[in-house]
């Protein structure tokens, strides 16, 4: 994953925290593109990194416009905007439907962030980690293949819950699971409309973790890489 790093947001907004929850796609794993971008390269069709960017922000900032039009199914939604900007308006619909599908598969996401068992076990010293994720059900599974499951105490998917982010019931669920009140909980999320709104309404504190600068000039509390987590923590905390 290639970003532009940029400085980290002002740690001034969060207040004393104790429970940190990641998303799980685009902020601990990625997708493997040989299995999600399968589609293409079977048609001879090759994508550029600054055209995956440029689609991932276009994706988010259209998702965030249309909140309310897509709140039974944001995941669904984003991954066909996300696909239409990759190739264009014209693209073929069956083809979208197939890159859809291969991206909303948990199997194909099987790339986790260079050095996030590393910074992980830091932050575990300090603070309670779990995870919040939109997912199918087998992110648990998922993590466990990747190494990673052992560093959170839960994992709450919305395949298993029953609701996808943003409804605040698979916050609360995530909640229940630490009992620690809501306030003392972080979330580290990547797409404002669905995570970030979906973690303050619960009543926790949130970061977007943003490597392709999708947010860099909204004002919204920030960090590109999860190096930066630390510094946005109080010192008293850590």
């Amino acid at each position: 994953m290639e970003s532009s790093r940029q400085p980290a947001a002002s740690n001034s907004q969060l207040s004393r925290v104790r429970a940190i929850f990641f998303d799980a796609g685009n902020t601990l794993v990625f997708a493997d593109r040989s299995k999600t971008l399968a589609p293409l390269t079977s048609r001879g069709i090759t994508v550029s990194e600054l055209q995956i960017h440029a689609a991932e922000r276009a994706a988010r900032h259209h998702r965030d416009a249309n909140a309310a039009a897509h709140a039974d199914n944001p995941d669904l939604q984003y991954w066909h905007v996300y696909h239409r900007e990759l190739l264009g308006p014209s693209a073929d619909d069956a083809l979208i439907d197939e890159l859809v599908a291969a991206a909303r598969n948990s199997q194909n996401w099987s790339v986790p962030l260079p050095n996030a068992r590393e910074i992980l076990s830091g932050l575990r010293k300090n603070y309670r980690l779990a995870v919040i994720s939109n997912s199918d059900g087998s992110i648990g599974r998922l993590f466990e293949r990747l190494g990673l499951a052992d560093l959170f105490e839960t994992i709450t998917d919305s395949g298993n819950v029953g609701v996808q982010k943003p409804h605040p019931e698979i916050f609360h669920a995530a909640l229940r699971s630490l009992n620690v009140p809501a306030e003392e909980n972080l979330y580290i999320d990547d797409v404002y409309s669905i995570d970030y709104i979906g973690a303050t309404n619960a009543g926790m504190q949130a970061l977007l973790f943003d490597p392709y600068g999708t947010y860099a000039n909204n004002g919204i509390p920030r960090i590109t890489c999860l190096e930066d987590l630390e510094s946005q923590l109080k010192p008293s905390q850590i």
